[in-house]
């Protein structure tokens, strides 16, 4: 199963993602997750109003490459949970310890950003770095699960994200909130997909204009995804929809205005973005 989040006849739908040959297509509108308040209120308004319903199953679609749709965030977390130094050469490069606990860090919901959008990069910042994740979708509430847990239930699917960094002020600040923080700063995208498996292996690539930066494998993770969803619902209930990025292999570097970043993985496809400086504040 994969599904997007697009734009479509002036209203936010979901689609059905299938491949066909070397290009995926979306194939029919979807059902919205449970967690898209919006779409659901904004439906709800139609439905007293006697409007025009945003009722997918009303309307009239044709199938489209996925390439031509105006593609959204396909996610709507009430939070984003994010793992520091979860591969053993990315703590390395950037002279840090490994972790004897996995290192948590939030990224706000403000910081969503859609594949083909441009990341802007703050005038507070001298370097901004990019990070290739492996992210994945909540399916069920999670709270205060067993180590032997049927994990994968709580797990709707998996997409790509970037945790772009302004390094220097992740230094300079200790916590990580702003440098992690700012909008466009976590691109995810294009899809959300169920057929994958981390534990079987999933390579991550990232690319600066077309040149391999990053190449690393889920199976290098230094916490499992069952051992980081016991450890951060042992504090933190997790909602359906809630974004947890797992960490960025070895490779990352600062980028410059106008590059484009392009990261990869087998069954989840490619997020690409743009970089460009942010206006300064009037």
């Amino acid at each position: 199963m994969k599904y997007c989040r697009f734009r479509f006849e002036n209203q936010i739908m979901y689609g059905s993602v299938e491949q066909r040959g070397s290009e995926a297509w979306i194939v029919d509108l979807a059902a919205a997750p449970e967690e898209d308040l919006a779409f659901h209120l904004a439906y709800a308004r139609a439905l007293a109003a006697k409007e025009w319903v945003t009722d997918p199953a009303g309307l009239d679609f044709e199938p489209m490459p996925l390439g031509e749709a105006d593609l959204l965030p396909p996610v709507t977390p009430s939070k984003i949970v994010c793992v520091g130094r979860n591969y053993r050469e990315h703590a390395k490069e950037l002279g840090n310890e490994v972790p004897v606990e996995p290192l948590l860090f939030f990224k706000p919901p403000s910081s969503l950003l859609a594949h083909k959008g441009t990341v802007l990069m703050p005038p507070q910042s001298e370097r901004v770095d990019f990070e290739g994740e492996l992210a994945l979708v909540i399916a069920r509430r999670a709270g205060k699960l067993a180590a032997d847990a049927d994990w994968r239930s709580y797990v709707r699917g998996y997409t790509i994200a970037k945790d772009v960094t302004a390094r220097d002020l992740q230094k300079k600040d200790g916590q990580w909130t702003r440098a992690k923080g700012f909008d466009t700063f976590c691109a995810v995208g294009p899809v959300v997909g169920s057929d994958v498996d981390p534990e079987k292996g999933l390579t991550v690539e990232t690319r600066v204009n077309g040149e391999l930066r990053q190449h690393g494998s889920t199976l290098d993770f230094i916490f499992s995804i069952p051992a980081l969803l016991t450890y951060i619902t042992a504090a933190i209930t997790l909602e359906p929809g809630d974004l947890l990025l797992t960490g960025t292999p070895a490779g990352v570097g600062p980028l410059a205005t106008g590059d484009r970043v392009d990261v990869e993985i087998a069954g989840l496809g490619v997020l690409s973005n743009t970089f460009a400086a942010a206006p300064n504040p009037a």
